[in-house]
């Protein structure tokens, strides 16, 4: 009896033995192999290249590294899609790796908006607040009151006094028609008296197209006398910017003795870029400012646009009316003017998803399961953070917007191996 228990109890112990030897034979393989038993292997593949695939173990022909396993479980849930069936240069980014280089995505979406372009501007006359002064008869000037340039009139003040052999005549005309009516009142012939009449009427008519004002004409008809040196009034309120009266001057109806200039209205010329003028259109609004009077910020409107552009400066020039009621804008002032264009809609992505190689431009596209797609786009204009896309894309496709950069060094190495492989010599190592 002794000895069966003896038997018995050496059989568990060589058990146990047995049992513990596989257990640690079978712990000794993975941490060898780092494989688990009950992992089933896909294939394998470059870990340098993961488009490369291998149905057996060996070295990669591109690189010289050891092929790395596939195990069923690490298959995304898209058992079908790899970066093999996709467009050139599509990578696979696990999403441990995506948080290390910071991924963050956008969207391709459909906005409208507006931008404002900046512009240099300068204070410029309104032209069409131009008076230049001229008389209507031929004479010598007699005495200048208005005697410098930069000097304020307003509507209504001399200016001067001419002397006007013609104008003389024709007060001394008008003296005699107002007799000659006097004397045919008791005509018997009706006629007579008309005709007088006329004749007066038509010398008066002649001194006012003369610019001879009535108060002047009344004058002469009372007191009978002749006004020697008649005197020229301004017509309008403004400056004085030309003057070419001085006294004893020969004038004739050709000569210009004064321009005056009404500064009440004033217009802004502003430079715009001609890469920029298509989207200035006349009466949109502006905010102009000027460095003369900080502070201060006047609200404009475009009115007209020069139809060519200066050759020198490459700007097209845009007029921009303003009141100027306190006459603190002056001619020839600088000015910033900021205009406010209203777009259309358009398809936009974030500015920071465009890779720009110059000619080349590209964005990185989410496929899922962590593949990119490198795709080539034409965008246009930027648009504060956004920037227009005008092919390439379709509205609602995500797009990476952060570490793109690392994602296209990536995308780029995947396509150099690529096409490696394409090449005899890579399938003559491959064999």
């Amino acid at each position: 009896m002794t000895v069966i228990r003896a038997i018995g109890l050496l059989a568990v112990i060589a058990a146990a033995f047995a049992g513990g030897y596989a257990y640690k034979a079978t712990n000794g393989l993975v941490a060898a192999t780092g494989e688990k038993p009950d992992r089933k292997v896909l294939y394998w593949v470059d870990p340098m290249h993961p488009a490369y695939k291998s149905d057996k173990p060996g070295i990669a022909p591109d690189c010289g590294m050891k092929l790395v396993p596939v195990y069923g479980d690490d298959v995304a849930t898209s058992a079908n899609a790899d970066a093999s069936t996709m467009p050139a240069g599509t990578v696979q980014i696990s999403p441990e790796k995506q948080q290390l280089i910071g991924v963050r995505y956008g969207e391709a979406e459909v906005r409208s908006g507006f931008r404002t372009i900046r512009g240099v501007g300068r204070v410029a006359i309104d032209e069409t607040r131009i008076q230049r002064v001229h008389t209507k008869v031929d004479g010598w000037i007699d005495k200048v009151l208005v005697n410098f340039t930069g000097a304020f009139v307003k509507q209504g003040d001399p200016l001067l006094t001419i002397y006007s052999p013609d104008m003389l005549a024709a007060q001394r005309e008008l003296l005699l028609a107002t007799r000659a009516k006097t004397m045919m009142q008791n005509n018997p012939l009706p006629s007579a008296y008309a005709q007088s009449e006329s004749l007066l009427q038509a010398t008066r008519r002649r001194l006012e197209l003369w610019d001879l004002s009535d108060a002047q004409i009344n004058q002469v008809l009372q007191s009978g006398q002749p006004i020697k040196n008649t005197t020229l009034y301004s017509p309008a309120t403004g400056y004085v910017t030309d003057r070419k009266a001085f006294p004893q001057l020969k004038v004739t109806s050709e000569t210009e003795l004064y321009t005056i200039v009404d500064l009440s209205h004033v217009w802004i010329v502003a430079d715009v870029f001609e890469h920029e003028a298509q989207n200035v259109r006349v009466g949109e609004a502006a905010s102009v400012s000027f460095q003369a009077l900080p502070g201060r910020v006047f609200n404009a409107r475009i009115t007209y646009i020069q139809p060519d552009v200066d050759p020198t400066t490459r700007t097209l020039k845009a007029r921009l009316d303003m009141d100027n009621p306190a006459l603190l804008l002056k001619p020839d002032m600088y000015a910033d003017v900021e205009l406010r264009v209203n777009l259309p809609s358009t398809l936009t992505v974030p500015a920071e998803a465009v890779l720009d190689a110059g000619e080349r431009k590209s964005v990185f596209i989410d496929r899922g399961n962590g593949f990119f797609e490198p795709r080539r786009v034409t965008t246009g204009e930027r648009v504060g953070n956004r920037i227009e896309i005008l092919s390439g894309l379709r509205g609602g496709e995500r797009v990476v917007s952060s570490g793109n950069f690392l994602i296209d060094s990536e995308s780029q190495m995947e396509a150099a191996g690529a096409g490696m492989r394409e090449t005899p010599e890579a399938g003559a190592m491959r064999q």
